[in-house]
């Protein structure tokens, strides 16, 4: 294929779109979904049954829904077969406040099971308004193609002039090959194109659907980006007196939060001081659980260089910031503010102090569209293999592999971006690395079900070492999100989980219902596309009454917390049945044997199993972690909503 000029890029297929979604006297409509056959180059509209928005709800149970509805059997995350899912929340580009959230799901290459991300910025809430609740991405391309999103319709054009650039420069290409400055676009940056498997999608400069890759996924379709052009109108508006009072009602909650000022000014970057003082840091690949240079990486180091803030759609909090530096390599460049992950997996898990390296090491992640998160544990791995005399410079190139060396932190970066040198094994992931590395090396892989470990030490918080461990995507903090461990009081405690104790960080008590509690609060806010920021870190309830007082305000449903609980449990059944599927097991709810046989504080393994055990008595679901014939039925008897 032969690029057009770059104001009319070659298209492939094309459709209209018939008009904006509207939105009127409150009643909420559910958007279209758009099937995209890549093999075939071909576009399809798919109207989804009026039960659907009240049995699946959107973004990530909509997606999973999708996904378990065509997974039969293992497949090759990266052939064309595996399809990609990018799902809206049910909420999401209404007037809900900090309803901007899309979901991703696909067959993950780097675990081989159920892949999963989420983001934010303003896409998700364009696209909605577009009119489109889902995208469905089917085959693969034989050269690179981006879909748009545009008044004149819908359609899917050559990008072999984008092939290569970063994420960034890809999307200032874009303006100019759609001809137009006023658009969002979800693009993969070199990372996704070269197969590292934990590769990112970008949106809106440093908005990242990170985790799992789903960016490979994408690079292996030929799909460098979906581009969506502004709609002429706003976000949906609440105009009955009941969904502007629900609204109303859900942003005071959000502003009432005594810590909202500090997300808002510092965003998550100003609490890694505050995970230090209690001990939950992951510092030199989790050997240590603090940091004694923490106060150096804390964002408060770069409030004076805050030239603005940034968030997302009808957000209050507008928890992101861009940075502008006066001296050094990040003089006059566009340089975003590293949220609370990056700032200590690049950080304190790599023993580097230098603030501004953290910053551009960030950001360079995000331009060649790698998880921060991944690269980073990859990066203390190896750094921790070296330290410990399990690898040599003969299998590491003689690099010099000493704690916080920023230098060969930004080539190994580079390398898993380009999968050439050292970065090509690291760009696998840790797992495949350890195994790579024989035995030894295995134990200091820090990732469950093959995916790298958030900043948290298992050892500090115990509900999320369990969350590591029972997530449906893997080893992650923010697919529990389990803050009530540390926000719930006592008498909460009691009488939602039977004991005060499942409070108590250090506590086995009582965390396998918690955790239950947990990971169905988090899939319903990615199902409505609420950020977790303001949900669960901010207003904190995890009773999902607010949710559901909103979302009855919208959509006029006679709606309650309990509904909003089972259709997350049918979620959760889904995605444990998916990756039962795609080969799982309950041997993969575990930890590295790191966390439980190091030095220093670990991990009592039998009462472990025993929160494990209890969690799955807690969901339900069989004592080998399997679903029970009552779980199956029931998701079944949901399934017949999207056919």
């Amino acid at each position: 294929m032969t690029a057009g000029p770059q104001n009319n890029p070659k298209t492939f297929d094309t459709m209209p779109i018939k008009s904006l979604e509207k939105w009127s006297a409150g009643q909420l409509s559910f958007g279209k979904r758009l099937d995209v056959d890549l093999t075939l180059g071909r576009l399809q509209v798919i109207t989804f049954s009026p039960h659907t928005a009240r049995k699946w709800i959107g973004g990530r149970a909509l997606n999973v829904a999708m996904l378990y509805d065509q997974t039969s059997h293992r497949i090759d995350p990266l052939g064309p077969e595996n399809i990609l899912l990018f799902s809206c929340g049910l909420l999401t580009g209404t007037a809900a406040p900090s309803a901007s959230r899309l979901h991703v799901n696909a067959v993950s290459p780097l675990t081989g099971l159920l892949g999963s991300s989420n983001v934010g910025g303003y896409v998700g809430a364009w696209l909605r308004i577009w009119g489109y609740q889902s995208i469905c991405i089917q085959g693969r391309s034989k050269t690179p193609v981006f879909l748009e999103f545009a008044k004149s319709g819908i359609h899917l054009r050559d990008a072999g002039t984008l092939w290569g650039l970063n994420s960034w420069q890809a999307h200032l290409q874009l303006t100019r090959l759609v001809g137009n400055d006023k658009i969002q676009s979800l693009v993969i940056g070199p990372a996704g194109e070269n197969g590292n498997l934990f590769a990112c999608i970008v949106t809106d400069g440093d908005h990242v659907a990170g985790r799992t890759g789903m960016g490979a996924v994408m690079g292996a379709k030929r799909l460098k980006a979906i581009v969506v052009h502004k709609p002429d109108r706003s976000c949906g508006r609440a105009v009955s007196n009941r969904a502007h009072r629900a609204v109303s009602d859900y942003a005071a909650k959000i502003l009432a939060s005594p810590d909202f000022k500090t997300f808002s000014r510092l965003g998550g970057a100003g609490y890694v001081q505050w995970a230090n003082r209690n001990g939950l840091i992951g510092a030199h690949n989790y050997r240590r659980m603090h940091f004694k240079d923490a106060a150096e990486i804390d964002g408060r180091q770069l409030e004076a260089r805050r030239a603005r803030a940034r968030g997302c759609a009808r957000c209050p909090v507008q928890c992101k910031a861009l940075l502008a530096f006066s001296r050094g390599r990040l003089k006059e460049r566009p340089v975003f503010r590293p949220e609370f992950e990056p700032m200590l997996n690049l950080g304190a898990k790599c023993g580097l102090k230098d603030i501004e390296a953290v910053v551009f090491l960030d950001n360079l992640c995000t331009r060649l569209g790698l998880d921060s998160t991944s690269a980073a544990t990859a990066i203390a791995f190896i750094m921790d293999l070296s330290q410990r005399g399990i690898i040599g410079k003969t299998q590491t190139t003689g690099m010099d592999l000493s704690w916080g060396k920023a230098a060969t932190m930004e080539t190994l970066i580079r390398q898993m971006a380009s999968m050439e040198g050292l970065g090509a094994l690291l760009g696998r992931g840790v797992r495949q690395a350890a195994r790579q590395f024989g035995l030894p090396a295995e134990k200091y892989a820090a990732q469950v079900k093959g995916l790298e470990l958030t900043a948290y030490h298992p050892a500090a918080l115990l509900g999320s070492a369990l969350g590591y461990a029972i997530s449906s995507r893997g080893g992650d903090y923010n697919n529990i999100y389990a803050s009530l461990e540390h926000r719930w009081s006592p008498e909460q405690a009691a009488e939602a989980f039977g004991t005060a104790k499942a409070l108590d960080p250090h506590s086995y008590e009582g965390k396998g219902r918690l955790v239950c509690r947990a990971a169905l609060v988090n899939i319903m806010l990615d199902s409505l596309g609420i950020c977790k920021v303001p949900a669960l870190s901010l207003i904190g309830a995890f009773d999902l009454k607010d949710e559901a007082h909103l979302t009855a305000g919208l959509t006029g449903w006679d709606l309650n917390a309990d509904e909003l609980f089972q259709r997350a449990q049918i979620t959760a059944d889904a995605e444990r049945q998916i990756n039962f599927t795609l080969g799982a097991t309950a041997h993969d709810d575990d930890l590295p044997e790191m966390f439980f046989s190091a030095k220093g504080p670990v991990l009592d393994r039998r009462k472990f199993r025993q929160m494990v055990a209890e969690f799955y008595v807690a969901m339900g679901w069989g004592p080998d972690g399997r679903l029970l014939p009552h779980n199956v039925q029931r998701i079944q008897a949901a399934i017949t909503a999207i056919r």
